[in-house]
Parts: C-alpha cells; sequence; structure tokens
C-alpha cells in the first residue's frame, strides 16, 4: 500500500550556482550544435547575458548538492532498490550561466503496480532564477522494486 501521507511532503529547497564551465561542458559531451548552449561570445550577440543553459543539465544541477539522496531516506525508499524510471520537464524560461537556481522540491504523488511489488514516488521540482523568477518545472518518476 503506498503510503499517501507522503502526498505533498516538502523535500526542501537549494541552490546551485550555473557555471559557465557546467553549460559548455554538458553542451559538448551531448553533442548540442546550437551556439547558444557553448558560445559566449556568439550569446552576448544575440543579446543574451551568457549561454543558454539547455534544460536537460537542470536534471543534474538539481543533484549538485551534499546529498543528491538524502531525501529517499525521508520518504522510506531504498537507493538499491530504485530507479529513476522518467523525466520531464515543463519550461517556463530561459537560464544561463551565472544564474542562481534555486530547486524547491515535493512529493507529488505515490502508487503501486504489480500488485503492490513496484512502488512509485513522483517527485515535482520547481527551478527559479535569483530573481525569483520560474525557470522549469522537472517531474521526475522514481520506482522501487518491493518484491520479497
Amino acid at each position: 500500500m503506498p503510503e499517501s501521507g507522503l502526498i505533498g511532503k516538502d523535500l526542501g529547497s537549494h541552490q546551485v550556482p550555473v557555471s559557465l564551465f557546467q553549460v559548455q561542458f554538458y553542451a559538448k559531451v551531448t553533442g548540442q550544435t546550437e551556439r547558444l548552449f557553448f558560445d559566449e561570445v556568439y550569446a552576448k550577440a544575440q543579446g543574451y547575458p551568457s549561454v543558454v543553459v539547455p534544460v536537460g543539465l537542470l536534471f543534474g544541477l538539481e543533484m549538485n548538492r551534499e546529498d543528491p539522496y538524502a531525501w529517499f531516506t525521508e520518504v522510506g525508499l531504498d537507493a538499491g532498490k530504485t530507479l529513476h524510471a522518467s523525466q520531464e520537464f515543463i519550461c517556463h524560461g530561459q537560464c544561463f550561466a551565472g544564474d542562481v537556481l534555486t530547486f524547491t522540491s515535493r512529493v507529488a504523488d505515490v502508487y503501486t503496480k504489480k500488485n503492490g511489488t513496484l512502488y512509485f514516488l513522483d517527485r515535482h521540482t520547481r527551478v527559479e532564477n535569483q530573481d525569483g523568477k520560474p525557470v522549469a518545472d522537472l517531474i521526475s518518476v522514481f520506482v522501487e522494486n518491493r518484491k520479497s
């Protein structure tokens, strides 16, 4: 039986400064060809304050904290039996190298499948820039195998 009392649980927030190197490196290793993601001179010439952060990098930035899995314990997940099942991004605006992003997470849903052997937890994370403007919502689904 899913722990429905977890729905809405605040998982806290943390801030992450976004470096130019992080954005350029992510763009390189993911094969980005859009110059706005790696060429700062070009991005500034286009009117941006720096290179644009590719939305997929937000997931990695969210994990940039002392213990990115500490919240597993708070919600009763066993890290050794839990997989990241899916990720969805809802974009509200752009962010750039040099921004300081705030990630605020909560449990959105819990449910089971396969007669309770698969336990799912949906986590929603709001990402805002240093001005408090929404950048994106990250929706992550985690699944734990609870087979005896």
